[in-house]
């Protein structure tokens, strides 16, 4: 049953997403967004060229004119729809391994589908693919046309290089991690365009390596030639590239966190950070939280998921936020996660201040010791925080101030993830596998 996760529909090529279903998704898309013009783009996956044929026939079925880009990275895509105030598309299943993929929606503008729209969606495409004759049978006499969109992506890459007011990345010595993905060719081409020396990893798809072993996913390869060659600093990106993680000098990782601590710090300093305010979500950090209040920056917290960042700043007019993983958003500069945008704006601040990243993250924040632990059971409808609150609460009295205990059923599989924040490494060990064992013994409903 097709339903959205948190970031679009996703499944195995072919077995969960045929041609047929993704046939089926395009028109229901085109029904419930509206429009007659969309914007699409796929990542580098071997599977990618056909679903997108599939997607852009339901689209141009009921109408629509469509702009193919090819491979695209995500915030490409995003940014052509923002720039033309039309509905867009993108074939990724992001950091998945190759044998899956995806469609990510966006609304006119390039923006986030609503939690209700979504709902719409599913429910036009059930319709479709279910038998409903009224539905099959459609309202479009006339179908649409396709149109190349030449030139589009280099348009976006020449917004990102622009983004930093006509400073330059000029003496940065850079590796960058393409995870064989969208970001192959035109992030180091941006990159070097600003004035930075680049060795690039991972920039050879063959349609089955995207993600392989590389990556914001598998950054290790990147931290060991980050260290080898001296360089200054490692970038990261995810396959459709609208995530990315950053290596500092020493080989260490610099996740989302640390990245947008260092450019809030930044934007304060300079006034551009509209009310000293940052959106994360509650799997940020503690330390990151701590890091703010001591930079006079007011953290707002909200539930895992890019769409609630977005939500929150978008009430609230922030214009800095995202994820540990990496999906970093300006607000006032893109519409969506963008992660050569996100590098551009880190590096400006380390090419600015003239010190490494290293120093710039560890006076942004000091990260404390989180361990991760997923239980895999299901526990769907009951309340896992309330029955071990009793428990919860002891425990964050034993690790003492500087610690954080969150449980939480995922949204897209059938697991609890309990995570433990604390001041050693081994204190947030034993209290996650004491909480994981308590979660694993509950009854289910």
């Amino acid at each position: 049953m097709l339903k959205f996760g948190t970031d679009g529909v996703r499944g195995v090529a072919n077995r969960d997403l045929t041609n047929e279903v993704v046939t089926a998704l395009g028109r229901a898309t085109a029904r419930v967004l509206g429009g007659d013009r969309c914007v699409v783009g796929r990542d580098t996956r071997r599977s990618g060229r056909a679903l997108e044929a599939s997607l852009v026939a339901g689209l141009v079925a009921e109408g629509m004119a469509v702009r193919v880009l090819g491979v695209a990275p995500t915030p490409a895509v995003a940014w052509v729809a923002a720039a033309e105030g039309i509905p867009g598309a993108v074939v990724s299943a992001s950091h998945n391994s190759f044998e899956d993929n995806g469609v990510k929606l966006f609304a006119a503008g390039g923006l986030k589908l609503s939690r209700a729209v979504e709902i719409a969606v599913e429910a036009e495409f059930h319709r479709l693919l279910h038998g409903d004759p009224a539905a099959a049978a459609g309202a479009v006499v006339v179908p649409g046309s396709v149109v190349p969109g030449a030139g589009d992506v280099a348009q976006w890459a020449a917004s990102v290089a622009a983004s930093i007011d006509g400073r330059n990345l000029a003496g940065l010595r850079l590796v960058v991690d393409c995870a064989n993905g969208s970001a192959s060719g035109i992030s180091p081409a941006v990159l070097r365009s600003l004035g930075a020396q680049v060795e690039v990893l991972h920039a050879d798809p063959d349609g089955t390596n995207i993600n392989a072993g590389c990556g914001s996913t598998y950054p290790r390869e990147l931290q060991r030639v980050v260290v080898e060659r001296g360089a200054d600093a490692g970038i990261a990106f995810d396959g459709d590239a609208d995530r990315v993680l950053a290596v500092d000098a020493t080989g260490r990782v610099i996740d989302g966190d640390q990245i947008i601590a260092v450019c809030a710090v930044d934007r304060r300093a300079r006034a551009c950070l509209p009310q000293d305010t940052v959106v994360v979500t509650v799997m940020t950090n503690l330390g990151f939280r701590l890091g703010m209040a001591d930079h006079g920056v007011v953290v707002r917290e909200v539930p895992v998921g890019d769409r609630n960042v977005l939500e929150t700043m978008a009430s609230g007019g922030y214009v800095l936020g995202g994820e540990q993983s990496g999906h970093v958003i300006f607000s006032d500069l893109a519409t969506t996660g963008d992660g050569l945008l996100t590098a551009v704006q880190l590096l400006d601040v380390v090419a600015r201040a003239g010190r490494p990243l290293a120093e710039l993250a560890d006076d942004a924040m000091t990260r404390l010791p989180q361990v991760l632990r997923n239980v895999s059971v299901s526990l769907a409808g009951v309340d896992v925080t309330a029955a071990l609150a009793d428990e919860i609460a002891r425990v964050e009295a034993d690790l003492g101030e500087h610690s954080r205990v969150l449980i939480r059923a995922s949204g897209t599989e059938p697991v609890v993830r309990v995570m433990v924040e604390a001041p050693t490494a081994a204190q947030a060990e034993r209290a996650a596998d004491h909480l994981a064992a308590l979660v694993a013994d509950l009854p289910s409903p």
